[in-house]
């Protein structure tokens, strides 16, 4: 090994490349991890999934405060606002993690190479000015925020700002207009929305949360409109002008039609993300990226060139920071001569707005094109905890294969839904049936009730419906 610096060197520390790096170094092979941020974590913890939730929560607790929930069971409180405080929590959670994981560095001797690598050859990279060379290369640089064509963002200026900027607002705005009815959009316009600001969603489909199952898309709707947001589907923003201290978007039908104006004191661009492969310099590697910029691998995260990996948002499949987690450990194992393998038909997705959305395996319409489906649901009206805790909304949904009874999806909206939704994905990955769920004990009273009772329901036994 005297050729090499290192037996992997991992490009990028985010959920899927510091968890990479720890295995990797775990099994016994000398590791480095490059990273150009002042702290770890990547966009998860630094400015996406850590901060944004510490956010949600904070908000919830000031809107139930504010809304009335509270005093429905017999407390009475005056909220008021404190957003410095706020923002401190939301800090102190990122600071926290982010050294944490600098710790389990050094607790596993992985080297952080701080700055952004570039390769020089299919095995060397070069990181602030300094050569590199290691035996397997593990890119996981993650990915960003999609730009919207017409719409320039300046998180500095407050006004028009991407998912980021959206975090560090000094102020509730008076009305905010997210651009995107996906999941960043739709949580960091909760955020605000239950702080105060008046919220107007556009989206170019016909319907919110592209990819999830319809009756969830259409429940979820009905839900956050209650809640006063406002929706415009089936429209597309075509520019956006700063003028003084508010922004004016240009809208048009998405098929075509007359062109409005809207004005907005904060305009959210929330459109989607990006592989970041630009700037890594692959052509000095042979390798190329597919029409989407992302690298394809074999189902080991091996690239076309031997020695060179990837992992997590620059490969295809969800962007989701537990899926490049999982990926980054098999990789590891991978690489070490251990079988490591990720089940892709099996990565659960939460939505943290209130109540939260979650959904693992296929839709109803997925399904339905591999074949006949039995389908359960229950709402959650029904559970009896969801009724003491004063959350009627939203459903759970199990969808099996006719025949066989496995199950093949499982989507819920429930205020606890992202922790329910993990028994769903283990069921599965097992190859549960429906009635395997249906005849496993669950506490009582549960949320989890929901998925039993959802179950019951595809067997065609149901007992509280």
């Amino acid at each position: 090994m005297a050729d090499y610096d290192y037996d992997v060197l991992v490009i990028g520390a985010g959920p899927g490349g510091y968890v990479a790096a720890i295995r990797a170094a775990q099994l016994g092979l000398k590791t480095a991890c490059a990273e150009g941020r002042e702290t770890l974590g990547g966009t998860c913890l630094n400015v996406g999934c850590i901060p944004s939730k510490a956010m949600l929560h904070a908000s919830e607790y000031f809107e139930a405060a504010a809304g009335g929930s509270m005093a429905k069971m017999g407390i009475k409180v005056k909220p008021e606002l404190d957003l410095p405080t706020m923002h401190g929590q939301r800090i102190d959670a990122v600071k926290g993690l982010t050294g944490g994981i600098e710790f389990l560095f050094k607790k596993n001797k992985v080297d952080w190479l701080k700055g952004y690598a570039q390769f020089t050859s299919k095995d060397s990279v070069e990181v602030a000015g300094k050569a590199y060379r290691a035996k397997n290369i593990i890119i996981a640089t993650g990915s960003s925020v999609t730009p919207l064509p017409g719409v320039a963002v300046d998180n500095d200026k407050q006004i028009i700002v991407d998912s980021t900027g959206a975090l560090e607002l000094a102020k509730v705005p008076g009305h905010m207009v997210v651009i995107g009815g996906g999941v960043i959009g739709l949580e960091l316009g909760s955020v605000w929305r239950r702080l105060g600001a008046k919220v107007t969603c556009v989206e170019f489909l016909d319907q919110i949360l592209p990819g999830m199952d319809g009756d969830v898309r259409k429940e979820a709707n009905k839900i956050f409109k209650k809640q006063g947001i406002e929706f415009k589907l089936k429209t597309k923003v075509t520019k956006a002008e700063v003028k003084g201290k508010k922004a004016v978007l240009t809208l048009e039908p998405a098929a075509g039609g007359d062109a409005e104006t809207l004005e907005a004191d904060v305009v959210l661009v929330s459109i989607g993300r990006r592989p970041n492969t630009d700037g890594l310099a692959l052509d000095k590697t042979g390798l190329a990226v597919n029409q989407r910029g992302q690298i394809e691998t074999d189902h080991d995260f091996s690239t076309q060139v031997p020695g060179i990996w990837a992992i997590g948002d620059v490969i295809p499949g969800p962007m989701l920071a537990h899926k490049a987690e999982d990926e980054g450990i098999a990789c590891a194992e991978n690489i070490a001569g251990l079988t490591g393998i990720v089940n892709h038909d099996v990565i659960p997705s939460v939505v943290y707005t209130w109540p939260e959305i979650a959904g693992v395996g296929l839709t109803e319409e997925q399904a339905k094109e591999k074949g006949e489906v039995k389908v359960g649901k229950f709402p959650m009206l029904a559970n009896s905890r969801a009724k003491t805790n004063h959350e009627p909304d939203g459903f759970v949904k199990v969808i099996a294969d006719a025949k066989s009874d496995r199950v093949l999806g499982v989507w819920c909206i429930a205020s606890v839904a992202g922790t329910m939704i993990a028994q769903a994905a283990q069921a599965m990955e097992f190859g549960a049936t429906s009635e395997d769920i249906a005849y496993t004990c669950h506490a009582h009273p549960t949320h989890s009730e929901a998925i039993k009772e959802a179950a019951m329901a595809v067997t065609g036994k149901p007992i509280h419906v």
